[in-house]
């Protein structure tokens, strides 16, 4: 479990474009059709500043060059290996974010490969691009690097690049990648520029079904074929953390594939199986299919590189690790990955420190499924003496904890906490802190790990004055001196006593209980406990879409609240007023985080995108709700005269108030978590996550404000180590764009075209293909084109609905329909009209009525528009006929 620190984002160029591909054709018609003055005043649809990435965005390079300089060389070779096999398994991710994220990294390391930035720029001014609009390209270059795709990994909304798409073209035109091999560019193009710019709804953030975009599903699936996959799995007693889900239709019954990560593609049995877990199972009348090998290639050098690694490895304990990761990734084996975890777990106090594998569920739309990442680091000893202070006072401060004994874990076992410097960190961004395994079962009876990430916390929250947004002004000063140490107070106790707390009530597949029911009593209701964890029931399994963030709003209450602790203060080295200033800031950094957090939120969904910052608001209201004067929340007009917003903690009250509030609201947390009380914990964590415009705060508004002011989260720049004979050299980059893009085509120069062929392979197995204008998924049907072209359709209905209010005659509304909607609902239609599903014309005809409302008057219907084109009899699905 990562701790992610906050950002808020500003808006850089203040450049916006229309966000319909309708615009240019709907100026055409209403200057030929219309006179009046005002239609030329009609607010079109902008695109939200929030989704560029500003060209003056901070990037800042990663230092580990005196940690590294500091081993051996038998350390230096065991950390040069387990960074190549973070990096290549890092790559996964792309796979891991949307489908046209791995086309994009291809297209870039293809054009990057041949011609550095700084080469690269010359090019652009003959081509006519801007310096500012060169900058855009490579700062959307870095990001899609950094972020491991083209949606942000803290908040999950899609960027796009900050310059025109024909300049780009050009751009990418005139490159030497396109001058000696045209055809495979202007390929490579093809397959992702509309994507690149896409900002259709369901586009702009990762969500399932019509929420957003996943890859961890099918574009057909929905929350309750997840939840079916879900109880399927548990049945199986098999782990979601390194499957995919793909949905198909078989003569009307669906039929599902869960795709295991793993090199081999055969299903044959793992060591220590009786018998394979892949095969077709009936499961609730529906057919699924377990199968090995997704991300064959990339988990075959993860593996590869793993055993290289075992050579250098310090202890039997290292060696064991590995060999178990290598071969969880070879065969698809979680179990593999667990017991390599609980050989990590046993290996205290190592030098070069790393984990490795499928690790946080935050971005899987169920929340289960896991993120790759790998990170290999040198532990800094100086700060890590100030966190083994804390493990060992752990056992102290658990009992202060609000709730009662018995939902503690039996024992504390103590874990190893460090504060390392990252060599690297491969995946989709770069926590500041991180407490693993995430394996339920291990944590509970076995241990776990925690470790702070010192270099990332030394560059990414150094803060300016002039952007410190939302506080009084007599608060900034105090803030900029105590953020950092205060961070590190909160992330120690976040990590270790917040996720490394509490007690999960289980019962075993043989009927045990982990605890005594007759005796057991929840201090909520005074009852007994009636509801507990079954069989292979795990936290994520049964909280689901809410187990990330509210676990990540438990540990951040923990940290809070035992940050009282004058004890844990002295620990850190804080005392006197030193010690109450840290207090404070922590304090007001939290519920100011919670402000921040709105920008998070998507409103037409009703969603959040990112699980801490979710959880910060969730905290924001708690302590709003506790009264008193403790949190002061106003909305003001800033000095540029723009809205702005203040927020303020009375300090006085820390102790009390807010005490007393989080204590409450902790509790509550944990005993609907030890119970598995899912209802429970939904209601109370819905309520408090709901954003509206009604009640004391305005937070609907607020969230404008928010997005108006935000601030760029930063980007990191990480080096590449190089085996020259007996030594491993470090190569470390600038702490620019330029710099960021350089580290990616160094990294993976010795079979880049091999890896890109892979990479593209991958990514068009499911991926759908266009034919004739028309978008054929990959189990040939047609339910994305017609997806894709009532969306079209639907867009346009803006500008319509905009004619109809000045009362124009009927006949040009009628024009325009024909002319910009109808045309759209008939692309291709000879094409996919006679395979189609009912459901498919039904959802089109739906478009049609929509217009028919608007203009008052009987349009063609979708039948009419395909005269010739038979229905297919039986309304169910038909394949594609070539």
């Amino acid at each position: 479990m990562g701790f992610e620190p906050t950002r808020a984002e500003h808006n850089g160029l203040a450049v916006h474009r229309l966000n319909h591909s309708a615009t240019s054709s709907y100026v055409t018609f209403v200057r030929r059709h219309c006179s009046s003055s005002s239609v030329f005043n009609l607010r079109l649809r902008m695109v939200d500043s929030q989704y560029y990435l500003p060209n003056d965005i901070g990037i800042s390079a990663l230092d580990c060059g005196e940690a590294f300089r500091l081993l051996s060389p038998q350390e230096k070779m065991y950390a040069h290996y387990l960074s190549r096999a973070a990096w290549y398994g890092g790559l996964a991710v792309l796979l891991q974010t949307s489908p046209e994220s791995a086309n994009i990294f291809v297209l870039l390391q293809k054009i990057f490969r041949k011609q550095t930035p700084a080469q690269l720029e010359q090019v652009a001014t003959a081509a006519g691009l801007s310096s500012e609009e060169y900058q855009a390209f490579l700062v959307y270059a870095a990001g899609l690097y950094a972020n491991m795709g083209n949606y942000k990994s803290f908040g999950d909304t899609k960027f796009i690049p900050n310059l025109p798409k024909d300049k780009l073209k050009t751009l990418v035109w005139a490159s030497q990648a396109f001058q000696e091999q045209p055809t495979e560019i202007e390929a490579l193009w093809d397959s992702c520029s509309c994507l690149i710019y896409s900002l259709e709804d369901k586009q702009k953030q990762l969500g399932l079904g019509d929420k957003g975009i996943t890859t961890y599903f099918s574009g057909n699936c929905c929350l309750e074929d997840a939840e079916l996959a879900q109880k399927f799995l548990d049945s199986k007693k098999l782990s979601a953390y390194n499957t995919r889900l793909f949905k198909k239709d078989n003569g009307g019954k669906a039929c599902y594939e869960v795709r295991l990560a793993s090199a081999v593609q055969k299903d044959c049995a793992v060591d220590g199986e009786c018998e394979s877990c892949c095969g077709t199972f009936n499961y609730e009348d529906k057919e699924f299919t377990v199968k090995r090998g997704d991300y064959a290639p990339l988990m075959e050098k993860v593996s590869y590189y793993l055993q290289q690694a075992q050579a250098y490895a310090a202890n039997e304990n290292q060696r064991k690790m590995l060999e178990e990761y290598s071969r969880s990734f070879t065969f698809g084996s979680i179990e593999a990955h667990k017991e390599g975890s609980r050989y990590w777990i046993k290996d205290k106090g190592p030098i070069v420190e790393s984990y490795i594998g499928f690790i946080e569920s935050y971005r899987d739309p169920f929340g289960s499924r896991g993120e790759f990442e790998g990170f290999v680091a040198v532990v800094n000893k100086a700060m890590s003496e100030r966190f083994a202070k804390l493990v060992s006072s752990a056992e102290v401060l658990l009992p202060e904890l609000p709730w009662p004994r018995e939902f503690e874990k039996d024992t504390f076992l103590k874990p190893d906490f460090t504060s390392l410097d990252v060599l690297t960190f491969a995946g989709s961004g770069i926590p500041a802190g991180i407490n693993i395994p995430n394996y339920d079962d291990i944590r509970q009876s076995e241990g776990f790990k925690n470790v702070s990430l010192g270099n990332v916390l030394a560059v990414a929250y150094a803060t300016q004055k002039e952007k410190l947004t939302f506080l009084k002004e007599e608060d900034k000063d105090l803030f900029i001196k105590w953020k950092g140490p205060s961070f590190e107070v909160q992330v120690g106790l976040h990590e270790l006593l917040g996720h490394g707390s509490g007690k999960l009530f289980v019962q075993d597949d043989k009927g045990k209980f982990n605890f005594d029911q007759s005796k057991v009593i929840n201090p909520e209701t005074g009852e007994p406990v009636c509801s507990w964890y079954r069989g292979s029931e795990t936290w994520d399994s049964k909280f689901s879409t809410i187990a990330s963030s509210y676990e990540e709003c438990r540990a951040e209450c923990v940290g809070l609240y035992l940050c009282l602790n004058k004890e844990v203060l002295s620990i850190f080295g804080h005392k006197g007023q030193d010690a109450e200033d840290v207090v404070y800031v922590n304090w007001l950094s939290m519920v100011r985080a919670g402000l921040l957090g709105l920008e998070f939120y998507t409103p037409e969904s009703k969603s959040w995108r990112q699980a801490h910052m979710q959880a910060r608001f969730v905290i924001l209201r708690v302590l709003l709700e506790a009264g008193e004067g403790l949190v002061g929340l106003e909305e003001v007009t800033g000095q540029d005269g723009k809205p702005d917003a203040q927020i303020t903690l009375d300090r006085s009250k820390i102790h009390t108030v807010g005490k007393n509030a989080i204590h409450r609201f902790l509790q509550k947390l944990q005993i609907l978590k030890s119970t598995a009380d899912v209802e429970g914990g939904r209601a109370l964590y819905d309520g408090y996550s709901a954003v509206s415009d009604s009640g004391a705060h305005n937070f609907l508004r607020l969230r404008e404000t928010i997005l108006l002011r935000k601030e760029a989260r930063k980007m990191f720049v990480q080096a590449n180590t190089r085996v020259s004979g007996d030594n491993v050299e470090l190569v470390e980059y600038e702490g620019s764009a330029a710099g960021l893009i350089h580290s990616f085509t160094e990294r993976f120069q010795d079979d880049a075209e091999r890896l890109e062929a892979d990479l593209l392979e991958m990514s068009s197995r499911d991926a759908p293909c266009c034919f004739l204008g028309s978008i054929i998924s990959h189990d040939l049907k047609w339910e994305f084109n017609v997806d894709t072209i009532r969306k079209k359709a639907q867009q346009r209905m803006y500008f319509l609905r905009q004619l109809r209010k000045f009362n124009l005659l009927q006949g040009l509304p009628i024009q325009f329909y024909t002319a910009i909607i109808q045309s759209v609902l008939c692309t291709s239609i000879i094409v996919w009209f006679g395979s189609g599903t009912k459901q498919d014309r039904d959802r089109l005809q739906w478009t049609v009525r929509t217009a028919e409302k608007i203009i008052g008057a009987s349009l063609p219907s979708i039948q009419d528009l395909c005269p010739e084109c038979p229905e297919s009899g039986n309304g169910q699905e038909t394949s594609l006929n070539i």
